[in-house]
């Protein structure tokens, strides 16, 4: 019996040098362009979603590069927040210095 496969045509922009490295990586590996984006969009939605496991791997990868261990990243949503709260800080000083 036949196997029934679908797929939706899409379009994307490259950027020169993209495109050049995306068809020599083609070339080497003898695939079509095509394949190798549709297993980098399988990676990239295969990969977890959640924001401990992202933080875990990316300190993973850290101790990797680095000698001494990365243990005072804090998470995204904190540091994002700290951020901005410094701005507002700041915006506020800014403001009371006007009057």
């Amino acid at each position: 019996m036949y196997k029934i496969y679908i797929m939706r045509r899409t379009q994307i922009y490259l950027e020169d040098d993209q495109d050049t490295r995306l068809s020599r990586r083609a070339a080497s590996s003898g695939v079509t362009k095509s394949t190798l984006i549709r297993e980098a969009i399988d990676s990239f939605l295969d990969a977890p979603s959640d924001e401990s496991t992202r933080l875990a791997r990316f300190r993973a990868a850290l101790d990797d590069v680095v000698a001494s261990p990365v243990d005072s990243l804090p998470d995204g949503r904190s540091y994002v927040e700290s951020i901005r709260a410094g701005d507002v800080r700041r915006q506020d000083e800014i403001e009371r210095r006007r009057r």
